[in-house]
């Protein structure tokens, strides 16, 4: 096929890729007769090269290239990524064509290709000004910037511009400041460049046109579209997405049961083995999630379930060189796949990728297509994608999403009109170029597509405001911008104006975080969104990673919190993180779920086979939903009906679901007018909240709900309420700072500084404070209309209210005892990722478990979720009281014993001797019986005691045979007696089974069963999985289940509050292994432990080591050495027989050790030594001698010990064994002869090479969990870590998104954010001891005082006005984590931290003095004297001490010097 290229071009194309693709072919056609042309194609059609191969072919024979230089063709991409793509992708056919250009002795000039982002270094920037290349490859921002600097002159001569990902900037603020940006390019070159655009997926063609070309440009359109080649599956893997149990495992030979960890729930284990095995069964996939935690935790996740590093995670937040990485990585086939955000959601060449899966439905059709496309990105490929819904609700939006993402049917888009602050800063910019006057300055605005249509009193209220024309005086602070010339009308800028444009270039707003501390002065324990913060008020609960805080006040840059354990924190999930479901794909949902009920039942699973591409069970999923749903209302909601439920939740509020498919956009402007409407103008107390499947109205303290009318506004009413509420709210205030800084009113930098975020908030309330009574005010203006028609679809929602009031749409009210599967769906975000999702600790997560209301309880019911929240002694507890077995309750009186009975229903005599005097019982009972008021009765093959009132009762329910005697009124004939009796015994019963029940009353379980059934119907019961330790389905009063609830809870905020510092010292030693020492194999763990902590030798060797490993032998370190394993290094003298030493694991020491900052060589003989090891590498002492006397002959013996010592203590050579530093122990004759001549000595820096920073910080981190297993700001002050715990901190908030640490506050008196290893936060709680009872010996240790373990003096303050060192030979006692003795080198004086009262008095606890004293006689090193000599005690002389007496009744007795043991 002839192509309209020069030979060199067609050559090399035939030669690469035989024949053009559609959209090559024609596009080519309309680019070559220099038309602007929109190119629209599917993903890997070659569009790219369509656009760009003409402009490299027009280059390459341009013969005034080498006279007149300067750009020519422009490239824009709205991301920097992409940017870097396609500077590589052009070489290929750049070097081609050169390469055959040769071949055919054509002279051709070979193109040169500029990058320019805000990652390009200056000096290239400064390059690329004086020596421009051909082609720019750039983003809107930093064409913006360049066509306001120096450089501008360069872009004189272009003649191609190239937007790619068209529909990623077209509706957006981003891309209308790219159409001034562009008009502004045009105007800058004699001849308009010609614009090509490129889309995958766009809707509907004509408009997007009309945004590329802008006014006045035809662009020709050539739509190489199709329906996409797909095969796409929505995959459930379990019959029943809200009773789940794990699949058996097919093909995957990984244990399905190890899958979850203890924290996930849900359909969370179900989907990893499915997600593992599509990996593993190809080379290269891609697993897109909707937020950055679950991708690092996704990726975790599927990386321990493989059991190698199979794939990574891949977000915003990862830095680009690792992000290329990656890419790089996948693309070469060493890396098996990448999980993913959005980050790789655009045209990124991510080469061949095999397959694609998506977690949770993508939002809409277009985002899908751009997902799945990812795979199969290749002319005529087949992209496979798979979608696993996460729950029943999001199922139905992935089979509407996955059917039309088979037909191509994508959403429409629409540019933004006319933005004014946009259009502010782009005026500034201009008029920087040079003066302007109005009607110039309207006739290029007007060029673009966005301000085609704006008006002049709109563009004169912009300028008036840039140019300090204010409606009022209070706005006098503010800086104008421009000067303008009413008389010319020409336009200006002012000095400093051009260099403040610059430095606030772009739409991306700041967004920023408010710090949370813990009280005024208190430390900061986390940040929250500015959304958020917005949105909160004084009281709130709030959740801080696993914690909950009370909000006590909120300042200008941060929010005071209090703690609050266990209680529910608010989540701002109602407003989630992207632009909600769009109302075209609503109404398809609508469409799709009024078909599925107009089908007959047993036809549902069979049509969504055919119609939706969900796999057989997922369809059954969603046909079981739809049908359901229609059973529990008697409606569905659909395109053309909306349901109203209302239900009462567990606190007995009402809660009025909204059940509609439109979507958020819809749904939050309704939730506002229904705010305003229900509570100012109805007085109705309401919290109304939103998601895409509805609104949810809760009414407290009513019995009384509105008319349904009022729940549906006029439409003609809704601008004004909206509207109004509007400016009160958290967005608005938001998008008002956003847009003033977007205009250079606010502006977010300055030439000598930057504002930060706090101080444009401020300025921004204050700004928006003055200007609400202006409402014609520009930004002000701006603000309604972004938040109005870009945020919100309010013309959506007054459609949908026509509608309704024309009764196009119906609406059906129903009011049921529980909520709707629908129903169900609104809140289940909220299960789904503070429940399953979040990796709290156990005590947390039940606790938030609790505080959901019944309906969502109901949905753990029937698993094993229930049986683990409910606290057993809790249940005991509870049961005892419902029983009225509590002894202070036992009846007193024949009275009390009738009321027992009507109470409790029939008890034996055993029975009632539990509950009353039994001496006395058989007297009360006989008067009982006497007065007609009690009678026995034989049941269940027993005889019981029961109230003669219900002697009817049990006739009727059980068949029972009365006693003659008793009153006409008790044996009337009692309805419903059998549905009473069940009552009263559920009622003064915890959970029980079927068989409990009919067992007592003398039935069978199918006699029961229907009438339990029937109280569950009505709400009276429940069923499920309940009692702890149970087994099989049981009953559950609704109150009893409440009372239940209650206490587990209280329990649980008791176990999830912050402990107690003390608890500390039991906690380290606990995790540690103090006291149960471990087998001696176990010894390269407690390395791990110790790893990168200068701890003496001799206090190692002596005292910590032998604390932890089992008969302990110091040779034990050799032999790990031997092998390789091992590696120690000096970290400083401490005198000629002692110093500070470092171990570490030999493949940790690269990304562990810090050298010393003053660890240089001192003299020419040191010098010699590491120049030797440099050299030769490790060598034995003899080599070293040798160079040592080569430089210094007249050394001796003991100047060559001391020398090599000094290099051992500064940290510059080691040994490969531990002789050197065992010989330290030994004296006499034989020390030299053995004590540097064993083992090779190395350079330290041998071990080291160039570790990133990135990969040294989180090594760090994760040395100080395996440490400590809780990091807080002492934990690495007292490590003196580089660059402290800010560092630290944002370190471990990383590895808290991958679920490798918890940030919480879990521990008094340490800085407030704190960060745990998962299995530790269990085990601090765990360390909690009861103070009332008697001390254990195991519970009073003895440590080195620079023990790790020993929290005292580091992590936590000494308690005592004297501070006691951490210095080596120096021990501690602790009883119960507390410190009781202190003790220095050779425990000659002592400390006792108030043991002195405690062993004193008359409530004296001898036994504590005694288990103290002889934990520190024990701890006396191996091998020395096992008496101690007690010289001064508290800074007093030993036998002066108010302990004597109880030191000498323990075996101390006195000599001249002090008290010595025995």
């Amino acid at each position: 096929m002839a192509t309209p290229f020069s030979p060199p071009t067609a050559a090399w194309f035939a030669e690469t890729f035989g024949v053009p693709t559609e959209v090559q072919d024609r596009g080519w056609d309309a680019i070559a007769r220099g038309e602007h042309t929109l190119l629209v194609a599917p993903t890997g059609s070659g569009k790219t090269l369509a656009a760009f191969l003409w402009a490299i072919d027009q280059i390459g024979h341009d013969a005034e290239k080498e006279t007149s230089p300067g750009i020519q063709v422009v490239y824009i991409s709205p991301l920097k990524a992409l940017v870097y793509d396609i500077e590589r992708n052009l070489r290929n056919p750049l070097a081609g064509i050169h390469r055959v250009a040769q071949r055919l002795d054509e002279p051709y000039h070979r193109a040169a290709v500029d990058v320019r982002t805000g990652d390009t270094p200056q000096a290239e920037r400064r390059s690329q000004a004086r020596h421009p290349g051909d082609i720019l490859v750039t983003t809107p921002e930093s064409l913006f910037l360049l066509l306001g600097s120096k450089a501008r002159e360069n872009l004189a001569r272009v003649h191609t511009v190239i937007v790619d990902e068209i529909h990623a900037l077209a509706p957006t603020k981003r891309g209308a400041h790219l159409a001034l940006s562009l008009e502004r390019l045009a105007a800058l070159n004699e001849a308009d460049p010609q614009r090509i655009g490129l889309s995958a997926t766009v809707r509907p063609v004509d408009e997007v046109a009309s945004f590329l070309g802008g006014a006045g440009r035809k662009v020709s359109i050539v739509d190489a579209s199709s329906p996409p080649e797909l095969d796409l599956k929505v995959v459930v893997p379990v019959p029943d997405m809200e009773r789940i149990t794990p699949p058996p495992a097919s093909g995957c030979s990984v244990d399905r049961a190890d899958t979850a960890s203890p924290a996930e729930r849900g359909i969370w284990p179900a989907i990893y083995p499915g997600l593992l095995e599509t990996i593993l069964a190809h080379r290269s996939s891609i697993v897109f999630v909707n937020s950055r935690g679950l991708c690092e935790r996704l990726a975790n996740r599927i990386n321990e379930l493989a059991g190698e590093e199979l794939v990574l995670a891949h977000h915003g937040s990862v830095s680009y060189e690792k992000r290329n990485e990656m890419e790089e990585r996948l693309k070469q086939g060493k890396l098996r796949g990448i999980v993913a955000t959005s980050s790789l959601e655009l045209g990124i060449d991510m080469g061949t990728i095999d397959t694609v899966m998506l977690i949770e439905s993508p939002g809409s059709v277009a985002r899908g297509l751009q997902r799945v496309g990812r795979a199969g990105h290749q002319v005529g490929g087949t992209s496979i994608g798979r979608i696993y819904p996460k729950y029943k609700g999001d199922l139905l939006e992935c089979a509407v999403v996955g059917a039309r993402m088979l037909s191509g049917e994508i959403e429409a888009i629409a540019p933004v009109a006319s933005p004014l602050d946009v259009l502010a800063q782009q005026l500034v910019a201009i008029v920087c170029d040079a003066p302007r006057n109005l009607d110039e300055l309207l006739s290029l605005v007007r060029q673009t597509h966005p301000y085609r249509k704006l008006s002049p009193e709109a563009l004169t209220s912009v300028l008036d405001m840039l140019s300090g024309r204010y409606p009022s005086d209070e706005f006098a602070s503010l800086t104008p911008r421009l000067s303008w010339d009413r008389a010319t009308d020409v336009v200006q800028a002012r000095r400093g104006t051009a260099m403040l444009s610059r430095l606030n270039a772009g739409t991306i707003p700041d967004r920023g975080l408010y710090g949370v501390f813990l009280g005024e002065d208190g430390p900061r324990v986390g940040e929250l969104d500015e959304e958020m913060v917005f949105e909160t008020r004084i009281g709130d609960r709030i959740v801080l990673g696993a914690s909950t805080w009370a909000v006590e006040s909120i300042g200008r840059d941060r929010v005071i919190v209090s703690p609050a354990p266990g209680e529910p924190g608010r989540m701002p999930f109602w407003h989630g993180e992207g632009p909600g479901r769009p109302l075209e794909l609503g109404r398809a949902i609508g469409k799709l779920t009024r078909t599925l009920g107009e089908q007959p039942t047993q036809e549902r699973v069979r049509y969504i086979g055919e119609h939706t591409p969900l796999d057989a069970l997922a369809a059954r999923n969603l046909a079981d939903y739809i049908t359901e749903q229609a059973a529990h209302t008697g409606c569905l909601p659909s395109d053309t009906s909306l349901t109203v439920e209302c239900f009462r939740d567990e606190l007995g509020d009402w809660r009025v679901c909204i059940l509609s498919p439109f979507g958020t956009p819809v749904h939050a402007p309704w939730a506002i007018a229904l705010q305003t409407t229900l509570s100012e103008r109805a007085g109705f107390e309401v919290q109304v909240m939103y998601t895409d499947d509805g609104l949810v109205l809760r009414f407290a303290d009513t019995e009384t709900l509105p008319d349904t009318a009022m729940l549906f506004p006029d439409p003609g009413e809704v601008d004004d309420l909206v509207t109004r509420a509007l400016q009160h709210t958290a967005l608005f205030a938001g998008l008002f700072r956003e847009n003033a800084a977007r205009a250079l009113l606010l502006p977010r930098r300055h030439p000598e500084r930057r504002n930060p975020l706090w101080a444009q908030r401020r300025k921004a309330q204050a700004l928006l404070a003055a200007v609400s009574k202006y409402p014609s005010f520009a930004i002000v203006v701006e603000t309604y209309r972004q938040a109005l028609a870009d945020i919100f679809d309010l013309e959506g929602l007054k459609m949908l209210l026509g509608e309704i009031q024309r009764r196009r749409i119906r609406t059906h009210a129903v009011e049921t005892s529980r909520a709707s599967p629908f129903a169900r769906a609104l809140v289940f975000d909220y299960v789904a990722r503070y429940i399953y999702e979040q990796d709290a600790p156990l005590a947390e997560r039940k606790a938030q478990a609790l505080t959901l209301d019944r309906t969502l309880l109901n949905q753990l019911l029937g698993s094993p979720d229930l049986r683990e929240l409910i606290d057993a002694d809790a249940l005991a507890e509870l049961e005892i009281e419902l029983q009225r077995l509590e002894l202070d309750r036992q009846a007193r009186d024949p009275d009390e014993v009738h009321d027992r009975l009507r109470l409790l229903g029939d008890l034996s005599r055993d029975e009632l001797r539990q509950r009353a005097d039994a001496e006395a019982l058989e007297r009360w009972l006989r008067e009982l019986e006497q007065g007609h008021r009690a009678t026995s009765i034989i049941i269940a093959g027993e005889q019981r005691w029961i109230a003669a009132e219900d002697a009817g009762r049990y006739r009727d329910a059980a068949a029972v045979t009365l006693p003659n005697g008793l009153p006409e009124t008790f044996l009337a004939e009692t309805p419903g007696a059998l549905e009473q009796l069940l009552r009263r015994y559920a009622r003064t019963h915890g959970p029980f089974p079927t068989e409990a029940a009919a067992a007592r009353f003398g039935m069978t379980p199918a006699q029961v069963t229907p009438t339990l059934t029937l109280l569950e119907s009505e709400g009276t019961l429940v069923r499920g999985e309940i009692r702890p330790a149970g087994s099989g389905t049981e009953w559950c009063d609704t109150n009893v289940l409440r009372a239940l609830k209650r206490r587990t809870l209280a329990r649980l905020r008791n176990e999830v509050a912050a402990v107690e510092s003390s608890t500390l010292g039991r906690f380290l030693p606990n995790w540690h292994s103090i006291g149960q020492p471990r087998p001696s194999h176990a010894l390269i763990e407690v390395v791990a432990e110790l790893e990168g902590l200068p701890l003496p030798w001799s206090v190692l060797v002596d005292t910590i080591l032998p604390a932890r490993i089992q008969n302990f032998e110091p040779t034990a370190l050799d032999q790990l050495s031997a092998t390789g394993h091992l590696v120690w290094i000096g970290r400083g003298a401490l005198n000629a027989r002692d110093g500070r030493i470092a171990l570490y694991r030999r493949e940790r020491v690269a990304s562990l050790f810090e050298p010393a900052e003053d660890s240089q060589p001192v003299s020419e003989a040191h010098t010699a030594v590491l120049e030797h090891l440099e050299a030769r590498g490790a060598s034995f002492a003899f080599e070293l001698e040798a160079s040592i006397k080569a430089v210094a002959p007249e050394i001796q013996a003991s100047g060559i010990d001391a020398l090599l010592w000094q290099l051992v203590w500064d940290g510059l050579v080691t040994n490969d064994t531990f002789q050197p530093l065992l010989s330290l122990r030994r004296s006499g004759p034989r020390r030299r002869a053995r004590e540097l001549t064993t083992g090779r000595w190395s350079l330290v820096s041998g071990l080291t090479d160039d570790t990133s920073e990135t990969v040294r910080a989180i090594a760090r981190a994760e040395m100080l969990l395996t440490r400590y297993g809780l990091v807080s700001r002492e934990t690495v002050n007292a490590e003196r870590l580089p660059g402290g715990f800010a560092l630290m901190s944002r370190t471990l908030s990383a590895m808290e998104d991958s679920g490798k640490a918890r940030r919480g506050y879990f521990v008094e008196g340490l800085s407030g954010r704190q960060f745990a290893a998962p299995q530790a936060v269990e085990d601090v709680r765990a360390a909690r001891s009861d103070p009332a009872s008697d001390i254990r010996r195991e519970e009073v240790i003895c440590l080195a005082a620079a023990d790790p373990a020993n929290p005292y003096g580091s992590l936590l303050p000494w308690p005592s006005t004297q501070t006691p060192r951490r210095i080596p030979g120096a021990l501690v006692v602790l009883a119960r984590g507390e410190p009781v003795l202190y003790a220095g080198p050779r425990a000659r004086n002592l400390l006792t931290f108030n043991l002195q009262r405690r062993a004193s008095g008359p409530q004296a606890d001898h036994r504590l003095l005694e288990l103290a004293f002889r934990a520190l006689i024990d701890a006396n090193p191996t091998g020395r004297r096992r008496s101690l000599r007690i010289e001064q005690i508290d800074g007093h002389p030993a036998r002066e001490s108010p302990l004597r007496a109880s030191l000498e009744a323990l075996g101390f007795r006195s000599d001249p010097r002090g008290l010595v043991s025995a």
